[in-house]
């Protein structure tokens, strides 16, 4: 495997192991040697990475949270109990080790700093690296907590995040607190770089919640600031610090995301572009690097060049499948966009033979695909939909002792097959697509959206003609309207679209099981009157869709989105004529 940078080739892995009992490790050193580590993590050599962390992890606070932070990364992406298992026998010994380096405090001075906040003047430069170190520990704890199965493991979760964000503030007091001297040191940009990067991440995070969950973290001493949490990670990625890579990459899961997912599908994308450009340089063939190239040219509508991307980043390694398996998920998006649907089955297909993530919606979206296709290939292929569809139901896993929003809502579509006589969904794989926002990133493409848009003018007719409707049929006539109006608001053609939403809202008394298609529908009709630069009906039509309907199917997705767009919109109707602002 080819490396790159100096600091690689300095490394022999066997000597390191056999001196580590006769050397020292100071905190500056410990930083070099994580950079080391962490250059042969983004090079794909992840087991290497592992074996020059490992002799120092009981030693060296920085050892110790890069060892555990990888088998963290494994476990969230592997979803294995024996790699959640290693994680957090790990971690807690991370806290353990980073815990020995904190500023020892007696009983009066925890009062005190309770009341003035943590002295810096009495705190050396290794204390102030363990906080930051012991913080970062924790949250990782958090997020391994949060998929214990139990309220209990819920409410951990929720308190080391308290403590965490806490330490973080702490640790931001302590850079305005400092004197110039302290930080004209090698170690303090590692230092700066490591808050930026947390205090950014919770502010950015904490920023995409609905402002009535908002309003309850912020009384719990939250922030949640987005220019802020955006600023404080740009910061983090230019600081060339051992964490400056961990801003970036949180940048470019919003960017190429979250914005996606919950949000209205407006990533900065040059500015991805740019954030990942010194790494693709430094790593070209490192599976991280390749994957995100990917990533932005999907969002561009390049699915060509994204596609060989990301059969690239799956020959980069394979010490580490699940890199395999993410890929496996955007390639299976990557030809459904094009409506190449036995492309996206056989990469559906590997994702419910390989991954553990979520067998009930992988077997859901394999199942979808396949709908799409004639039955005659069905067969061909040698699946049967109707028991596939049949499996959802029993698959669906529980975190926190809830259902997963996207699992709830595939097995409910689902059950139209568990009846003795199954009712056909009508176009199942375009309303995932739609799910996952999909129909927003197809519309770089006008020739795909119109390909999309007779598919779906087709299964309108075929409705039309129906001479023994189900009870799904008006449902399925509203979906259709729905995803319609979607591809003629992308194509610019406005008053059709209006028309297909209008449709379906008018239906809303009469719809009987996808009580989620008004709510949704009245958002995305928020934002056709925002596209035609009506802001004043944009906010009161999205604010309607917020207010006056609940209880439906992913609403908390739709939330989200609804908090991006009106934060997107509060700027434009501050700029609005008193007459045209909304009350």
């Amino acid at each position: 495997m080819e490396t790159t940078g100096n600091s690689l080739q300095l490394v022999n892995l066997t000597d390191h192991t056999e001196d580590v009992t006769s050397s020292e490790m100071d905190l500056e050193s410990a930083l070099k040697e994580c950079s080391s580590a962490l250059d042969l993590f983004l090079n794909n050599r992840f087991m290497d990475a592992l074996a020059l962390l490992k002799p120092w992890k009981s030693q060296s606070m920085y050892h110790a949270m890069g060892y555990s932070s990888i088998l963290v990364m494994q476990a969230g992406m592997t979803f294995e109990p024996k790699d959640m298992d290693a994680a957090m026998i790990s971690l807690k010994e991370s806290m353990q080790t980073c815990d020995k380096f904190r500023k020892k405090v007696g009983l009066m001075e925890s009062i005190a700093n309770l009341w003035s906040g943590q002295s810096t003047e009495t705190l050396t430069e290794e204390e102030m690296h363990a906080e930051l170190c012991y913080a970062e520990v924790l949250l990782q704890k958090a997020a391994l907590t949060f998929l214990d199965e139990s309220i209990i493991g819920f409410i951990k979760g929720g308190m080391r995040i308290r403590n965490s964000y806490q330490i973080y503030k702490d640790c931001q007091v302590m850079i305005n607190g400092l004197e110039d001297k302290k930080k004209q040191t090698s170690t303090h940009p590692h230092f700066t770089g490591g808050v930026s990067m947390g205090i950014g991440s919770f502010n950015l995070m904490l920023s995409l919640l609905p402002s009535r969950v908002l309003r309850l973290m912020e009384f719990l001493g939250f922030s949640g600031d987005r220019e802020l949490g955006l600023s404080e990670l740009k910061a983090g990625a230019a600081s060339n610090s051992l964490r400056s890579i961990l801003s970036t990459l949180t940048l470019l899961m919003f960017h190429l995301y979250i914005t996606v997912i919950l949000g209205t599908g407006d990533g900065n994308l040059s500015e991805a572009e740019t954030l990942l450009e010194p790494y693709t340089k430094k790593f070209p063939n490192g599976a991280l690097m390749l994957f995100y190239t990917a990533r932005i040219a999907v969002l561009k509508g390049n699915f060509t060049f994204a596609q060989e991307k990301f059969l690239a980043c799956i020959a980069s390694q394979e010490e580490w499948r699940q890199i395999h398996h993410l890929c496996y998920w955007e390639l299976m998006w990557a030809y459904s966009f094009e409506q190449k649907w036995k492309e996206a089955y056989r990469y559906a297909n590997m994702l419910c033979e390989e991954s553990k993530w979520s067998q009930a919606t992988y077997v859901f979206q394999k199942a979808s695909i396949l709908s799409m296709l004639p039955e005659e290939e069905v067969n061909k292929l040698g699946e049967n939909v109707v028991e596939l569809f049949r499996q959802v139901d029993s698959l669906r896993l529980r975190i926190a002792g809830k259902s997963i929003p996207t699992e709830k809502f595939a097995a409910k579509k689902a059950q139209r097959y568990s009846s003795s006589v199954p009712v056909k969904l009508v176009v199942p794989a375009l309303e995932m697509m739609y799910v996952w926002n999909g129909i927003t990133v197809v519309g770089k493409r006008p020739n795909l959206t119109e390909n999309i848009l007779s598919t779906l003018e087709k299964a309108e007719e075929q409705l039309k003609n129906d001479q023994n409707p189900s009870e799904y049929h008006l449902d399925d006539q509203c979906l259709v309207q729905l995803l319609k109006g979607l591809c003629l608001r992308e194509l610019g053609r406005l008053v059709q679209a209006e028309i297909c939403f209008n449709r379906v809202i008018s239906c809303e008394n009469d719809i009987r099981h996808d009580n989620y298609l008004v709510p949704f529908t009245m958002y995305e009709l928020g934002l056709l009157y925002r596209q035609k630069g009506d802001i004043s009906k944009a906010i009161t039509t999205i604010e309607n869709a917020k207010m006056n309907y609940k209880d439906y199917s992913m609403e908390s997705r739709l939330h989200f989105r609804i908090h991006a767009a009106l934060n997107t919109m509060g700027s434009f109707a501050a700029k609005l004529p008193p007459s045209r602002t909304p009350a």
